[in-house]
């Protein structure tokens, strides 16, 4: 029996040596368009692989998997993230969890999955042909069972020859990316990262909690990036125009005022400048209150009036707005939303509703997560999901 597997990423090679650790009778080929598999993976991360999560903070599915959280959990319980933490202990990849529970590669470096895949493959005579674009069953005819694996498709034209045999295309946009913002006084606080911040979408219920980092184009950061993900519709019909508020405190704006009336009895004297409310970094703080009270930030706390800390108050808790012009994108590192739309598959093997023994794993898959090592944890469900369905077709 033979298994072609169409794409040379995270999804496939892991589908590849699950199958082959379940059938190791089977020939297993692997085809790549582009001359180097895994080349995803090796950028993940930061160049670390952020390979799983823990999962211990999330309460809801839904809160991570903006689309296919039904899915996946229905998936998990066949393979879950203690499953896929399992899985690479024991082929030798050391792991470790983080304080924000986020789970990399114990050396740190993404190349230890990178050879990890390789060597298995290399072990288990996986066959793997790259710069072998394949768009059109035809050219796996002597195949028994094939598995789309290709990722995410940045055009709906790459998905074309799968939605000419019947299957449904959610439209693919964009996931997972930095918001450009047009201010050049806030482009000037490069690098500075609150920790602890909400982002929102005004006018909707989109909210992303998370560190948020302000760069030379705008702000970038989990909490950018989770909202990105969870608005990824609404932000490509807005043509990724629209306002974007931030919350730097966490807090509601009573909070906020009675931290600040503290500050005033406590500084009168002091220059507003030169000390800060609620651990706001200073370049941030003077930038704020620039923006807030114009040429009164030069003056002392002991000298602001009643509205004037209102208007503080309301800026730090929420009121604090921004316009988006732009997403940043790096080519090789974003996520899509939409693919093979769920509704295609059968729910338990994930094979297709429409061509017998045609299967889909990973990101070709209308499923998609936030930051922090979910999206990895899909392509591990998913890819098993479909390994264990080809092994149980058979006798």
């Amino acid at each position: 029996m033979r298994t072609a597997i169409i794409g040379g990423g995270a999804a496939g090679f892991f589908l590849a040596i699950n199958l082959k650790e379940l059938r190791p009778e089977m020939e297993v080929t692997i085809f790549e368009k582009s001359k180097r598999v895994l080349a995803k993976v090796e950028i993940s991360g930061g160049g670390r692989c952020n390979c799983t999560n823990s999962f211990a903070d999330v309460r809801d599915l839904s809160a991570v998997y903006p689309r296919g959280h039904r899915l996946m959990k229905r998936l998990m319980k066949g393979f879950s993230q203690a499953d896929a933490y399992d899985w690479f202990e024991r082929h030798g990849v050391r792991l470790t969890t983080q304080d924000d529970q986020c789970v990399f590669p114990l050396s740190q470096d993404s190349h230890t999955i990178i050879n990890c895949f390789l060597a298995e493959a290399r072990r288990h005579g996986i066959e793997i042909r790259s710069e072998a674009k394949i768009d059109s069953l035809e050219l796996l005819n002597d195949y028994d069972f094939i598995a789309v694996t290709t990722g995410g498709s940045p055009k709906a034209d790459g998905l074309r020859w799968l939605s000419d045999m019947g299957h449904e295309i959610e439209l693919p946009v964009p996931s997972l990316f930095t918001f450009q913002i047009a201010d050049e006084a806030l482009h000037a606080l490069m690098g500075t990262v609150v920790e602890d911040v909400v982002t929102m979408i005004p006018g909707t219920k989109l909210r992303a909690e998370g560190p948020l980092l302000i760069t030379h184009w705008g702000m970038s950061g989990p909490a950018i990036l989770k909202l990105s993900s969870y608005g990824a519709r609404l932000l490509a019909e807005k043509q990724y125009q629209c306002p974007l508020a931030v919350n730097w405190t966490k807090l509601r704006d009573t909070e906020v005022l009675s931290q600040l009336d503290e500050m005033v009895i406590r500084n009168p004297q002091k220059q507003i400048k030169t000390v800060s409310p609620c651990g706001i970094p200073s370049r941030l703080w003077g930038y704020l209150l620039e923006k807030c009270l114009g040429e009164r930030a030069n003056g002392r706390w002991g000298s602001l009036n009643k509205k004037e800390l209102n208007r503080l108050a309301n800026l730090l808790s929420g009121g604090d707005s921004y316009q988006i012009a732009g997403r940043a994108a790096f080519k090789d590192e974003f996520v899509t939303c939409g693919g093979i739309a769920l509704s295609s598959v059968h729910p338990s093997t994930l094979e297709s509703r429409h061509v017998p023994r045609l299967f889909f794993a990973g990101e070709v898959l209308d499923i998609d997560g936030i930051t922090g090592g979910f999206n990895f944890q899909a392509a591990w469900t998913t890819a098993y999901t479909v390994a264990h369905a080809i092994h149980t077709f058979l006798p």
